[in-house]
């Protein structure tokens, strides 16, 4: 028998706060925002993408062009009835972003074991010859599996194997928050 604790480790303010941070970061390492794009992967990376081009937007008075990848075709982890995914097709990029000699921004919600993030850069390169990529993330809960690391961070969150991470977007989930979920094991009997 288990059970599961809940804990909101980031709140509405904290998402605001940390992502108005990352785009102060951004364009700090990048001296502004020339020929960089923000590219999320699909599902709330692109979000995250989307509002730091907006925070950007606010700051700079220019856009920065922004779009989203879906890798899904890309992971080494996806299997049906017991067979890994094959690719199938190229990677799924927004057509308008040109990633060519370009600094990409990769987003996304929650860096684990870094399997996803080698997925999205695999599909990046299928795209384009990027000039560099950096990776944004909202939580980063360590757990490396590959030698991954990066570059802007919302919140450290160390956790166990036990725990997950778990990203609420009011895009999607109509409200914004970041939740640890601890599941415990009751073997009494």
């Amino acid at each position: 028998m288990s059970s599961e604790q809940q804990h909101v480790i980031m709140d509405e303010t904290a998402i605001r706060r940390a992502l108005t941070r990352i785009a102060h970061e951004i364009l700090e390492k990048n001296k502004g925002i020339e020929d960089c794009v923000l590219v999320g992967i699909r599902t709330r990376g692109v979000f995250l993408a989307k509002r730091i081009a907006e925070r950007i937007h606010e700051i700079e008075g220019t856009p920065i062009p922004w779009g989203e990848i879906d890798v899904t075709t890309y992971r080494d982890d996806r299997k049906v009835d017991g067979e890994l995914l094959q690719r199938k097709e190229g990677a799924m990029l927004s057509p308008e972003l040109n990633i060519h000699d370009k600094k990409v921004i990769l987003f996304d919600d929650v860096l684990y074991t870094g399997r996803t993030i080698r997925a999205a850069m695999d599909a990046l390169m299928d795209c384009g010859r990027p000039r560099a990529i950096q990776l944004a993330v909202l939580a980063d809960r360590g757990h490396r599996e590959l030698p991954i690391r990066p570059d802007y961070i919302g919140k450290n969150v160390p956790t166990s194997r036990q725990e997950e991470i778990v990203v609420a977007l009011s895009e999607i989930d109509g409200k914004d928050e970041v939740t640890i979920i601890h599941e415990e094991r009751n073997d009494r009997s």
